[in-house]
């Protein structure tokens, strides 16, 4: 049965969705009320965006890999979620080194998805439930399985050689290729450049060594890319979400880097020499003129350099994705493999900076976490006694900050991180280089299989589970990946036949974002900024605010609502625990309670 079919709704829309082209609430030329109060409306900023993993997602064959068919097969599913937007990871033809981030072919489907029909039924059958979808752009670099760069490693007199950016090595080195031209390492370690015997010399890849980059300072590459762009925009894609987009312009010379910071050179390839001027052009070559969502990933962003990429003003994009907020628990080296504590304070801090910093000069993509990223709950919340309470309270923060809220698959249901037994478990390029680097470096299994079930990329790519079938019911076969043991009691099916589950709870909060405009374009204000246990902010809108209280421990700390901020009236919107008439001036919170209030 398809789960589309469970619980206790037909699969229909719920009515609130507002992102359908015939909808009058989308015409992007009117502000945001009659008064004029708040920023120009648009389709993207009022819309809730739901990333979906295909591998994981369901497999329709049965050979243990989440495929196109799989995706059509639970499109009721988004349907009665009441997502506007799916953002679909890479499909594209792939040898997989990186799982779908090397692509070989920007313009064909990797077999274990499907096909191109397969994914124009996809497409379809969305738009078909006034759901937009948005593809995965990868172009800082390709697989080094694609055309460009096969031809471009046969000699070094290739019409295709500077599609990519190669270098002579340094000094004499082992059997004269010498060292790497920099010091610059690759995200997923050691050294980013590779030698290549045929040429004899060594090629940049700021990833996998067969994810080589791609030179942007040659205009025939981005002429490339643009016309791609335009290809699948001509098929009816509705956007972009860019992949690693502020790493594309590398500083001229490639000088050495600090060896001191969490990524060793990223100072002159993050947000480059050319950067602005390269995602502003491809604005005015694809994007100008056409009403599409693009959001770039830009690990190194500060709100400053994203107002530059952001808006008419700036480069032309929409929202970015920055990491300031999913960083702050990085150790002493400053990278996802140093485990460190997360303080509340400065989560706050730091959300409240992006929040004030774009208002009027861009938009806020609002995430937790994706597919990079540990499960929300088991990073932010407590994924033990307090897993659905915990739940709850983040899919708030989710839904009441300002900007576009983004759900992970598996989120809506409270998924947790994998529990690591054995490195065969292991999928993730990433961690598996960590898994070896830390063996020769003598750690003990136990030590290294613990820093991987709280940072792997793997806890977000387990299957999605669906019911209590095995393998959590998304596949027939053996899944490419272990699913999680605890899918049993977390599954779609439960929590859709229970009223007070996570997944209606996210419901209620999506239909409760499309109803309200203050939620969508109210300004926002931090209360009690220094408390290490709550977090509290308002919304405004003209005469509608909206209270906002978070319990971000599992004690049971008092809220008092600051004097200067007066009502007459009150409404409790929504909340995670059964509350009773209490107004929200001071109360006590229960762990990990959520409430949302309207002040009148």
């Amino acid at each position: 049965m398809d789960s589309g079919e469970l619980g206790g709704d037909s699969g229909e829309t719920n009515g609130t969705r507002r992102t359908g082209d015939s909808t009058e609430a989308m015409d992007s030329t009117e502000t945001a009320d009659s008064t004029g109060i708040g920023p120009k409306r648009e389709w993207w900023k009022e819309a809730v965006v739901y990333q979906l993993y295909p591998r994981s997602f369901y497999d329709a064959n049965g050979d243990g890999f989440g495929d196109l068919p799989g995706v059509e097969a639970k499109l009721d599913y988004l349907d009665a979620l009441g997502v506007d937007v799916v953002w679909l990871n890479p499909v594209y033809d792939s040898p997989d080194a990186d799982h779908g981030y090397d692509i070989r072919d920007y313009r064909s489907i990797m077999p274990e998805y499907g096909t191109m029909d397969d994914f124009d039924h996809v497409l379809a059958g969305l738009h078909d439930r006034e759901i937009k979808l948005v593809m995965d752009l990868v172009v800082n670099h390709t697989s080094d399985e694609h055309e460009w760069f096969r031809k471009s490693r046969q000699s070094r007199d290739s019409d295709y050689r500077d599609f990519y950016i190669w270098r002579e090595g340094r000094g004499d080195g082992p059997g004269g290729k010498g060292e790497p031209p920099n010091n610059w390492e690759s995200a997923f370690g050691g050294p980013a450049w590779t030698y290549d015997e045929r040429t004899a010399r060594y090629y940049l890849h700021l990833f996998d060594e067969k994810q080589p980059d791609l030179n942007w300072d040659n205009p025939e590459v981005r002429e490339r890319i643009y016309d791609m762009m335009d290809w699948w925009l001509e098929k009816g894609i509705d956007g972009f979400r860019m992949d690693v987009i502020d790493l594309i312009s590398k500083a001229e010379g490639l000088p050495d880097g600090d060896a001191d910071s969490g990524w060793t050179g990223s100072e002159h390839f993050t947000s480059g020499p050319r950067a602005h001027e390269f995602v502003a052009e491809m604005y005015e070559e694809v994007l100008a003129g056409r009403d599409v969502m693009t959001v770039g990933e830009m690990p190194g962003a500060t709100v400053e350099e994203a107002q530059r990429y952001l808006g008419p003003d700036g480069d032309g994009l929409n929202m970015v994705f920055h990491f300031e907020h999913v960083s702050l628990d990085y150790g002493e080296t400053g990278n996802r493999w140093s485990i460190g504590e997360w303080d509340l304070a400065e989560f706050k801090q730091v959300l409240t900076k992006w929040q004030n910093g774009l208002e009027g000069e861009g938009w806020n993509s609002v995430y937790l976490g994706n597919h990079d990223w540990p499960r929300i709950v088991s990073r932010f919340g407590d994924d033990g006694l307090y897993r659905i309470e915990s739940a709850k309270l983040l899919a708030t923060l989710l839904f009441t900050l300002r900007g576009t809220p983004y759900v992970y698959q598996g989120d809506e249901i409270g998924m947790t991180n994998f529990p690591f037994e054995r490195e065969a478990q292991v999928r993730d390029v990433s961690a598996r280089n960590f898994v070896e680097r830390k063996k020769a470096d003598g750690w003990e299994r136990a030590e290294i299989l613990e820093v991987v079930t709280m940072r792997s990329r793997d806890n977000a790519r387990t299957p999605m589970q669906w019911s209590d079938d095995e393998y959590a019911g998304f596949t027939d076969g053996e899944s490419w990946i272990p699913v999680n043991p605890n899918y049993e009691a977390v599954n779609v099916a439960d929590a859709r036949h229970k009223d007070d589950s996570i997944w209606h709870y996210y419901r209620e909060l999506i239909d409760l974002r499309h109803a309200r405009d203050v939620l969508v374009y109210g300004s926002y204000d931090l209360l009690l900024p220094d408390d290490p246990d709550v977090y509290a902010f308002l919304r405004t809108l003209g005469d509608e605010r909206v209270l906002v209280v978070l319990n971000f421990r599992d004690g049971t700390p008092t809220f008092s609502l600051p004097a200067e901020v007066a009502f007459d009236g009150t409404e409790l919107l929504v909340s995670n625990y059964p509350v009773d008439g209490a107004k929200p001036r001071s109360f006590e919170l229960r762990p990990y309670e959520a409430r949302v209030y309207e002040l009148e």
